[in-house]
């Protein structure tokens, strides 16, 4: 069967690989028909990605068709023949994380596409639990699922109250499903980016009406659009060091930043600015089930429009070729994907 393998950093290669075997107990077998591409494939393409190792199948985004069912223990929501999406973050249900239900930040993490290989494959092996079965929701949807869920994370993590001013900075995927869900919970949102196409998105997407050109004086804009104060809620969704040192400055006295994105070295920051500002600091990390089920309804009910996230789209044969077109600003990728049927 097909797989795009990613064998070093500006390596990636369409092989063929084994099939896999039929599943077994707590295990199913699945279809892939729609894959995201995520900002992580992104960064482990370029050797900028904190958790990767290579060579690695890559793929987390996930849209699937159950294929077979092993032996279970349990009655399943889901049956052959359905669509699901995929939760791909494999924790072991014993450690500290896991116990106090943190399960998105298992001691022994093994995620899908990362540590271990994902979907970029025509079938594979998962278990039965790691499926949720979305009626309703068309397959490109399903892909976005756990891409949206970074952001309701990032969101719930943040204990937005109704009305609150929140500054995203970056308008990449995540930042936008941050956007978005910061909505949902009730923040009025501005955004931070310096690409002008990706603003221009978020205004004609998403309704944002605050938009910060982060060419500029982007201190001087925030405060402009909310009558000389900051945000007392910030989220950094860039992965850029320089950016996420800088989003202290953006967060109002008694204020939160929540570094949504990662980088592979350091950040630094003043500590006479956090401690005079009494600033909280959140990290935030995948998402849970309790995410996906809210991401799942907000589709189900429409509040969630995804019409024009998907810009771009490949097939098996053409992604090796385009991937390295999906990094350059100037392809105007706000989502690329990758299609099985």
């Amino acid at each position: 069967m097909k797989a795009i393998v990613l064998e070093e950093p500006g390596k990636l290669e369409l092989r063929e690989v084994p099939a896999p075997t039929s599943p077994g107990p707590g295990e199913a077998l699945l279809q892939v028909k729609r894959v995201g591409i995520c900002g992580t494939d992104l960064h482990a393409y370029g050797g900028r990605q904190n958790f990767f190792s290579y060579p690695r199948i890559m793929g987390h985004e996930l849209a699937v068709e159950v294929l077979a069912i092993g032996e279970s223990a349990d009655a399943l929501p889901y049956a052959v023949g359905d669509n699901c999406c995929v939760i791909p973050y494999l924790h072991c249900g014993e450690c500290v994380a896991c116990r106090r239900g943190k399960t998105n930040c298992c001691v022994r993490m093994q995620v899908l596409g990362v540590h271990v290989d994902g979907g970029m494959r025509e079938r594979f092996l998962a278990p039965t639990d790691k499926l949720l079965k979305a009626d309703g929701v068309p397959p490109e949807q399903l892909a976005l699922v756990e891409m949206l869920c970074i952001g309701a994370h990032a969101a719930r993590r943040a204990q937005i109250q109704a009305g609150e001013k929140a500054l995203i900075i970056g308008a990449g995927p995540i930042g936008l499903a941050t956007a978005q869900c910061a909505q949902l919970a009730g923040a009025e949102v501005m955004v931070m980016e310096m690409a002008p196409a990706r603003l221009d998105f978020c205004a004609e997407a998403l309704g944002i009406k605050r938009l910060i050109d982060a060419r500029g004086d982007a201190r001087a804009q925030i405060q402009r659009c909310l009558g000389g104060e900051l945000p007392t809620l910030v989220f950094d969704c860039t992965g850029n060091a320089q950016s996420m040192g800088g989003a202290f400055d953006y967060v109002a006295h008694s204020g939160i930043l929540v570094l949504v994105g990662h980088v592979t070295g350091s950040i630094s920051f003043s500590d006479p600015h956090f401690h005079s500002h009494e600033l909280s600091l959140l990290a935030s990390r995948n998402a849970t089930r309790a995410d996906f089920d809210w991401v799942i309804a907000q589709l189900r009910a429409g509040a969630i429009d995804l019409a024009r996230w998907i810009t771009h789209q490949a097939e098996p044969e053409s992604t090796v070729a385009e991937f390295p077109r999906w990094l350059a600003p100037e392809s105007g990728v706000i989502k690329a994907m990758l299609r099985f049927d």
